[in-house]
Order: C-alpha cells, then structure tokens, then sequence
C-alpha cells in the first residue's frame, strides 16, 4: 500500500468533509485531470486515482470501512489492516484475520458483507468542453452534439435477461452474492468470505439472455443531442444533461453529462462578470467641443452625448447594456471609455489652425505646460 495515498489527500479534503464537499471536489480535479482535457503524461494516472478516491468516499458504507482499517477496508483483495496488521492478510496461511476476529472476539472484524452489491446503482457523471462564441453566450444558443453512449436496453430494462422468469436465484450463492470458504486452522475451524465465483456478486444467474441486447443489458447508440445555452452564460460554467453519462451498473440509471462552456473573446467588446465595457475613438476636437456618438452595444448602436472637456480614458454609463443575468436579475450596464486621438501627421490648412489657436491660447492664458512648470515654484 506504499505507492498509495490517501484517498482524502487525493481529493484535497479532511475527514470531516460533507458528501457536497466530496462531490465538488471530485469534479473539479476530475474536470482537471480528465485525459480527454489534459494532455500531461501522468493525467491518466491521476485521473484514475482520483475516482478510486471518489468511489470510496461518496460511499457511506466504503468510506467508514477506509476510515476504519484504511486500503485494506476497502479492497477485496487485502485482508483487515487495522493499521499495522498489514502484511498478516493470510495469517501465515491460517485463513483471512477477521474470521480470527470473528472466532474469538464475537465477530468485531470488519466484515465484506457491507461490499456486497447493493443492487442498481446509477452510472459515473461525466465531463466535455464546448466552445461558442461572445455574442452566442450574451444572446443565447442551441447547439447539436453527437454522442456515443450506452443506454439501458428498453426491452429487458438493464436485467439482461429475456423476462423476468428468466432470472434465478444463484444456485451457488443463494441469491447472497457471497460464499463463504471454511478451512480448519491450528485456532479451529476458520471462515472466509469472496464474492460468489458464478454470478460475480450479483447473486442471480440468467437461464435466457435478451435477444436485443445479448445479456449485456446496454446498447451502444450514437444520438444527437440539442444543448440549450441560456443568455449570459460565462466561461466555466457547466450545464447537466441528464442521462448521457456512464451506464449504471445492474440496470440503475446512467450517470449525468456536464459540459462546460469555454466563452471565445470579442474584438471590441470586453466582459466583466455582467459588465460589458468597450473603448470608443474620438477626436481632440470632438472631446473639447462635445459630440455625439453613436456608440454599439452587445444589442445594436446607442447615442451617446460626449460632454465637452471630456478627457482621456473617462467612462460614460450606458444602464441596462450589459449581459443579461442567467437567473432572471437585472441586466449588467455597458462602460464606454473615450480614448482621444491625437493626429500623427495635419496638412498645411490644418496646421494653420493649429498654429492659431496655439496664438490665442498663448494670448489668454499661460500653456497646459507652463502651468505644470509653474506648480514646482
């Protein structure tokens, strides 16, 4: 077990930790490190380390057996831990240590009765990325996906078998999905217990498999699926599309498919959270007279009056311009920052100009400089 962590290190949590605690994190790493997503070499790896993790500790009954008696708890191939009876799996070949437990201590042992199947279970959620563009997540989308999945077979409803009278108790087992070894020790009779070898746990056997599905229970489809992207959606956000994730096992219900939306940038426009905020070019003359503007927004051109003296880089509000919110409150507004050109090169009329009003500026009143320079005396 030394190449192992711990299963809440893995997910970056404490003992303590809610099942909501458990879940964000699981898919927050799991989004992360999905080898779909991430390239590196170990994110296969650390993929699949974190849902052992997860498989573990968002099961109520593994993850008090894993706080319990650690790896060994959990793993059907160890025997009890207890942390520090690691190694003593077999006993010296007198049989697993918690029928040791069970023998003289009134069954005090961890007992594998509480791994056994538990029936349907619903399948793994699982996690895609979809880009769109700007004015896609102000005004709202519907996108087609294609997926391939493995749906519960609508004939034998995930059982596997052709009918219901079709499916038996395990003649092995008895219907328990657990077998129990005996083997006589140098401490007496001494028990153990495995999953049942023919019905793998289940503790039920098929005597007529489903024509549709050939006793798998599943089949693999490709489907097209429409994705409604409401407006104001923001990079990182995920919807649920429910049911199009991993099948169940046992005929439960197939996990859930989260995508997360990656919003592409705009030339003009710049997003903050509701706030839309665009830079708009006027002249020196126009910011020293006053103008007005037709200035464009997410939703079409708005006039706005620019005051004169308007300066370099000041910001007028546009109400109600911004992104819509997602969940139905008042919009975000629209800034709009002027930034004053400053021509690079004027012909002969123009400079005349120029030159003039330099002359009365110099007539009236002292330069923008000069007053500058003044301020040090």
């Amino acid at each position: 077990m030394a190449d192992k962590r711990d299963y809440y290190e893995v997910l970056g949590l404490d003992k303590n930790s809610d099942e909501n605690a458990i879940k964000k994190a699981y898919r927050t790493l799991a989004k992360k490190y999905h080898p779909d997503l991430n390239k590196a070499p170990d994110a296969a790896d650390k993929f699949k380390e974190i849902q052992e993790a997860y498989e573990v500790l968002s099961d109520p009954q593994k993850r008090a057996a894993y706080d319990q008696y650690g790896f060994a708890g959990v793993d059907p191939q160890q025997g009890f831990d207890a942390g520090g009876f690691e190694g003593f799996n077999n006993f010296g070949g007198f049989g697993n240590i918690n029928d040791i437990f069970d023998q003289f201590f009134g069954g005090t042992g961890f007992s594998r009765s509480s791994q056994r199947n538990s029936g349907p279970r619903k399948g793994a959620d699982k996690i895609m990325r979809m880009s769109i563009e700007f004015m896609e997540a102000i005004n709202g989308v519907t996108k087609n996906i294609n997926l391939d999945v493995e749906e519960q077979c609508s004939e034998c409803l995930g059982t596997g078998a052709r009918s219901k009278d079709d499916i038996k108790i395990c003649n092995t087992c008895h219907g328990s999905g657990r077998v129990l070894r005996q083997q006589q020790t140098m401490f007496g009779m001494m028990q153990s217990e495995s999953a049942c070898p023919d019905c793998k746990g289940t503790g039920k056997r098929i005597e007529k498999v489903c024509p549709r599905c050939k006793g798998k229970g599943y089949l693999k489809k490709k489907i097209e699926v429409e994705v409604n992207i409401p407006a104001g959606i923001q990079t990182g956000q995920q919807l649920r599309i429910q049911g199009k994730g991993d099948r169940g096992i046992d005929g439960g219900p197939n996990g859930d498919l989260y995508i997360e939306v990656i919003v592409n940038e705009d030339k003009h426009f710049i997003r903050d959270g509701k706030d839309i905020l665009i830079s708009v070019p006027i002249s020196a003359i126009d910011a020293t007279l006053g103008c007005k503007v037709d200035v464009p927004t997410v939703y079409g051109d708005v006039e706005l009056t620019i005051p004169a003296g308007t300066q370099p880089d000041q910001k007028f509000r546009l109400r109600g311009k911004g992104v819509k919110d997602t969940r139905g409150g008042l919009p975000g507004d629209q800034y709009v920052e002027i930034q004053i050109v400053i021509p690079t090169s004027v012909n002969r009329e123009e400079k005349e100009h120029y030159e003039k009003l330099k002359a009365l500026e110099k007539k009236s009143k002292k330069s923008v400089f000069e007053r500058f320079k003044n301020s040090f005396k």
